[in-house]
């Protein structure tokens, strides 16, 4: 199904208008890796792309992790799908920051996702963000890497959350932390 045609370059306004927008899944059976996001930030609901603000290492991390052979753009992201990748959120709405949704909100987006993983049969699950994995899973202690736990059938990862603002990892470390996830999907 096409998506509808939204600006590449949002107004401010068009930003500020994108609260409660949701970004498309892009999800299909059998993928390698599905990456899960928090939620939509205001710039992708605005664009209906899914980490499309500048300055967001998704896309740069996939790309020194092996998994694209060039930084794909966000317009771009259904490249993804030829390469077994597929991208969702555990909250649909987009807000201004990931503080902005309750513990109930993340809770209730990990069913969504165990849902979407049973239809779909995702190899690996990489959820990016720890804080929103702890709250969503009810795993208070939980580290970066693969996890014990699965999701249905697919082993589960938590990866560091991609956005500028979290300056707690650099784009190396977000790298490692993908490839070796990467690794994991594709070579087993």
């Amino acid at each position: 199904m096409p998506r509808a045609a939204r600006p590449e370059r949002p107004t401010p306004a068009e930003i500020a208008g994108a609260a409660g927008r949701r970004v498309p899944d892009l999800i299909a059976p059998d993928l390698h890796v599905l990456f899960c996001g928090i939620n939509p930030g205001l710039y992708s609901g605005a664009t209906g792309h899914h980490f499309a603000r500048p300055g967001n290492r998704f896309w740069p991390a996939l790309h020194a992790s092996g998994f694209t052979d060039g930084v794909v753009r966000p317009r771009d992201e259904a490249e993804l799908l030829s390469l077994g990748v597929g991208i969702t959120n555990l909250v649909a709405r987009a807000t201004a920051g990931a503080a902005e949704l309750t513990p109930d909100e993340l809770k209730r987006g990990r069913r969504r996702l165990a849902a979407k993983v049973r239809r779909l049969h995702p190899r690996c699950v990489a959820v990016l963000g720890v804080g929103a994995y702890r709250t969503a899973f009810g795993r208070p202690r939980a580290g970066i890497g693969r996890q014990a736990e699965t999701l249905g059938p697919a082993a589960l990862w938590v990866l560091p959350n991609p956005s500028g603002l979290n300056a707690h990892h650099q784009l190396a470390d977000l790298a490692r932390a993908f490839a070796a996830m990467r690794r994991f999907a594709f070579e087993r």
